[in-house]
């Protein structure tokens, strides 16, 4: 980036010279000298120390031996030197600091002579050895002629001084007192006094000049960086409930890309993800910028300043010391610090988290157990795992959403009663809320909490059995995944134990996609049974099935329609354009994003049950969960983490080995019932459905 110059600062315009007066013009009387004037002379940022005192030797001498401009030479080679020579006009707002001295010295010289036409008496030839000096540069003063904009426009001129010093101070006020939670915005969060503001500025009003350019450059970079974090910890609050981690989360970021290129289309994507880089690369530099206006705003007015910042730093201690607050938090603010701090730890602690995890998962009950005593009492079944997304406690607890879902789950669990299943639901408690599904079946799958990418990166990489791949391992089941939201490459697919995993590729889809979700649940199971479950003469399976429907943004929603018709998918695109919400007006209204919500999990929960209640058997054994709660547009401040799980099955068998868990009748868990830790449902399953009791299981 290059750099950008600084507009003039706010203050009086002064005149530029006039250097292209007439020769024979008398030069004007100098005006005594302003207090604004005065102001005006403050030394630059940048001027040297001899400058400041007394205006040096080289000043001095330029007063009393002024440079003429090259014009003039020849003139006074023709004519005898004078015996006074004329002082030349005093130099206004030269920007060195010493108008006020070449003033005085102008009132005492005497009045100039004019200068002597050159062509008309030509005298003697100069001496050839006195060759003339090189065009003196020219100041400030000069390049701002009266042709300039400024000059012609002084008001205007000061306006614009004005309006970019202002800028510059809401920038840097609000890098300091902007929350990192974007549920937190409103506007009596930026009328608190910020702490780090008032010390930064009493440094760069003390520092020399060298040590401030520095100190500009340091603060602006500094403060780029705390307002990237933040809008980083913006997006993480609104979609995982939780800050961004500055050592294990910038994958996700390209997980936020994906998201906007299915939901928005490519084209979209790329722009806003070229937008934003840009915007992360310019906010460091405008930062900078405006760190320096302040400063050398502070430096020409150091009365002022100090002053101001004596006012402020007093009003700071008082309202600390009377906890004054405006919305809810404190006046006096140290918020910026305080998030540096928090930042610093939670790297150390994210540089830590790969040892830790490494000795948490070195510890396995089941590691070593004989294949052929895995999973013993569930041998013959069809096992169905299923993750319905973004399922989530608040659907049921919620009173808006809780009482139409609740009636759903009622009618569903009598269906199945009526197709001779029973059925028992509990709560899990998730490592992720709002996003990250795969960290919710990683760690329902391998007993191990997987709070975030680079666990699963580990987990991926390690020998640790998760419960697909011990259903493998036996040799009893074939294995399957069906996971409609993989449109790429998934090598992890073979870790966790899977025979053949269908794709959104594999599974024939062809109709619309609906936002995210690349298919209707209704499909996705009816391409399940077609392509698995319903063969003949097929071994026992386990399926692990991923629902789709419910995913953000929850617009359009497919609807339920006659297994008939469904076919190919071919009739959702009739269906989407005649049924179909936009999600862009959905969106809108909070209000109507919880409803489309619910919804979404009434016709996932739907989509299932009447596909088991159809196709299911005496043998067949489902297990049902929730992968995390959605994000906080549905869920509001401060959710829990807590999913429902069920497991419903035909055999009593089954939920007698579970009797004991405490879990509730029906697929609805009740407020009383206890809540695991999704980590532990794995020893749990496999020392109910196995021969013997492991040891070393930690209670959930």
């Amino acid at each position: 980036m290059s750099h950008i110059r600084s507009p003039q600062l706010p203050g009086p315009t002064p005149a530029p010279d006039d250097d292209k007066a007439p020769e024979d013009a008398a030069p004007p009387k100098p005006e005594a000298v302003t207090e604004t004037e005065a102001t005006a002379a403050e030394p630059e940022e940048g001027q040297s120390e001899e400058a400041q005192s007394e205006g040096g030797p080289g000043l001095k001498a330029e007063a009393e031996n002024p440079e003429k401009p090259q014009s003039d030479l020849k003139a006074d080679a023709d004519e005898p030197e004078p015996s006074a020579a004329p002082e030349p006009e005093p130099e206004h707002g030269n920007g060195n600091g010493n108008g006020n001295e070449t003033e005085l010295k102008a009132k005492s010289a005497p009045e100039p002579e004019p200068t002597p036409d050159v062509s008309a008496e030509p005298g003697p030839a100069p001496d050839a050895s006195a060759e003339p000096g090189p065009e003196p540069d020219p100041g400030p003063e000069r390049i701002a002629s009266p042709s300039g904009w400024r000059a012609r426009h002084p008001r205007a001129a000061r306006a614009v001084a004005w309006a970019v010093t202002g800028l510059a101070i809401v920038l840097v006020l609000f890098a300091l007192v902007v929350p990192n939670d974007i549920t937190e915005i409103d506007f009596g969060r930026f009328l608190r006094i910020p702490a780090e503001g008032i010390l930064v500025a009493g440094l760069l009003l003390v520092l020399p000049t060298m040590a401030r350019r520095v100190a500009v450059v340091v603060v602006g970079a500094v403060l780029g960086l705390l307002t990237i974090v933040k809008a980083l910890d913006m997006g993480s609050y609104w979609t995982l409930d939780r800050p961004f981690d500055l050592v294990l989360d910038w994958i996700l970021l390209d997980d936020a890309q994906s998201f906007m290129k299915d939901s928005l289309g490519g084209a979209v994507a790329q722009a806003a993800t070229v937008g934003l880089i840009a915007l992360a690369l310019a906010l460091p530099v405008l930062m900078t910028l405006a760190v320096l206006r302040i400063s050398r705003l502070m430096v020409r007015n150091r009365h002022t300043a100090s002053r101001t910042l004596l006012v402020l730093g007093t009003a700071w201690i008082t309202c600390s010391t009377l906890t004054l607050e405006i919305s809810d938090v404190p006046v006096a603010s140290h918020s910026a610090a305080t998030l540096v701090e928090n930042r610093i730890e939670s790297v150390g602690d994210g540089l830590k988290d790969g040892e830790a995890f490494r000795k948490q998962a070195a510890v396995d009950a089941f590691a070593d157990v004989p294949p052929d005593q895995l999973l013993t009492g569930l041998r013959g079944k069809d096992v169905l795992i299923t993750f319905i997304e973004s399922y989530g406690r608040s659907a049921i607890d919620d009173p808006r959403m809780g009482e139409p879902l609740g009636e759903t789950l009622a009618r569903k669990t009598q269906e199945l009663k009526d197709a001779g299943y029973a059925s028992r639901s509990g709560w899990l408690r998730s490592p992720i809320t709002g996003a990250g599904s795969w960290l919710g079946h990683s760690t329902f799958l391998s007993g191990l909490w997987i709070k975030n990418q680079s666990r699963y990166s580990q987990l991926v990489a390690s020998d640790r059995l998760t419960l697909t791949e011990a259903f493998r391992r036996t040799g009893a089941w074939r294995t399957v995944g069906i996971v409609p939201g993989t449109q790429m490459a998934w090598p992890e697919g073979k870790y966790f134990g899977l025979d053949h995993i269908y794709d959104s590729d594999q599974l024939g889809y062809k109709g619309p996609k609906f936002s995210w979700s690349t298919m209707p649940d209704q499909y996705t199971l009816k391409a399940f049974e077609e392509l698995e479950h319903g063969k003949e003469d097929r071994e026992p399976m386990m399926a692990e099935i991923i629902l789709t429907s419910s995913h953000n943004p929850w617009a359009p929603i497919p609807s339920t329609i006659p297994e008939d018709q469904v076919g190919d998918g071919s009739v959702y695109h009739s269906l989407q354009k005649a049924e179909g919400k936009d999600p862009t007006e959905v969106w809108k209204d909070p209000l109507a994003v919880r409803d489309e919500y619910r919804k979404s999990i009434q016709y996932s929960v739907t989509s299932l049950v009447d596909h088991v209640a159809k196709y299911g058997s005496k043998d067949t054994v489902l297990i049902f969960l929730g992968d995390h709660q959605p994000n906080k547009t549905v869920t509001g401040d401060n959710p829990s983490h807590d999913v429902p799980v069920s497991i419903v099955a035909q055999d009593p068998e089954v939920l007698e080995k579970i009797s004991d868990w405490g879990w509730t009748d029906g697929l609805q868990p009740a407020d009383t019932t206890p809540v695991w830790r999704m980590d532990k449902f794995r020893d749990r399953f496999m020392t109910a459905f196995g021969p013997q009791q492991p040891g070393g299981i930690p209670s959930p």
